[in-house]
């Protein structure tokens, strides 16, 4: 691509952005963001720091997880009078725990093009150096705010042979590795990945005690941004030892009865029909 004409009109362009390093831009996202008629933004602020970096001046429309489905009639105008846009977040892929969803869905839904930009995503980035299982891993995002919740949560992942994937925040990373060595227990191998990309990114290899250990010691190691890795279950327990009910329970919470019959099968093996009857039974008795 080296002209807008390049581009096709009409078309939403999900461009992934750097997560620290401004170098770690493709040039291919370049090139569209400086093609492009207008860039939807998280955070106009944010973005325009990007362009001003790049040498590029477009008009940006926010789009946030406030005034998202709002602003997507809008979005459906510009490419329907066939304008061409980028959606791009504060950081990384969009969509990936970021703003996005709706719209992407209704512009599926209107028949309009959306093409990805493909970059850099933390999720990826973290998991290519943390040194655990990466050929089957779950991605959960950020975890509850409140104790109970969080645990709750926790429980219910606790058997997951998957490598487990989240984000933290730094006021509350402490607090969530010292309940994920209470539920998964303290010999459950890890890796806590933090400022990846910026000049004080640091990993944490080893046990969640010893990780816990090493942030505690040092203030400084409690701030940034941070992906938290846990290895999976190594022996996860049988359809006989899992209290289904008490699962199911814990997942509906979360997770429409399709999909936490899917989870459940995966974990144990049993049959996914039988497993979605299960959940509607016991939907029904909540």
């Amino acid at each position: 691509m080296t002209s807008a004409s390049r581009l096709q009109a009409g078309t939403l362009y999900i461009v992934a952005t750097p997560i620290g390093n401004l170098s770690d831009l493709t040039e291919r996202a370049k090139q569209v963001l400086a093609s492009v008629d207008v860039i939807a933004c998280e955070d106009t602020r944010h973005t325009q720091k990007l362009l001003q970096h790049l040498g590029i001046r477009k008009p940006l429309l926010s789009v946030h997880e406030h005034n998202e489905r709002e602003r997507t009639e809008q979005v459906i105008h510009h490419l329907r009078q066939g304008q061409t846009m980028a959606l791009v977040s504060d950081a990384g892929t969009p969509l990936i725990s970021d703003p996005g969803f709706p719209l992407v869905q209704a512009l599926r839904a209107a028949g309009l093009t959306v093409s990805p930009v493909p970059g850099v995503s933390a999720i990826i980035t973290a998991l290519s150096a943390a040194g655990l299982p990466t050929d089957r891993f779950t991605f959960e995002g950020f975890l509850p705010h409140k104790t109970g919740s969080k645990r709750e949560k926790l429980e219910a992942q606790a058997q997951e042979a998957r490598t487990l994937v989240y984000y933290e925040a730094k006021h509350r990373i402490l607090e969530t590795l010292q309940l994920m060595a209470d539920v998964f227990g303290p010999e459950r191998p890890a890796c806590v990945a933090r400022e990846l990309t910026k000049t004080f990114e640091t990993f944490y290899p080893g046990t969640l005690p010893e990780i816990i250990e090493q942030i505690s010691a040092d203030q400084d190691q409690q701030k940034g941004e941070f992906v938290v890795m846990i290895a999976g279950n190594p022996e996860p327990a049988t359809a006989s030892e899992v209290d289904m009910e008490k699962l199911f329970r814990l997942l509906l919470v979360e997770l429409p009865p399709k999909k936490a019959a899917a989870v459940i099968a995966d974990l144990t093996g049993e049959n996914k029909k039988a497993l979605y009857q299960k959940a509607l039974e016991i939907q029904g008795k909540a």
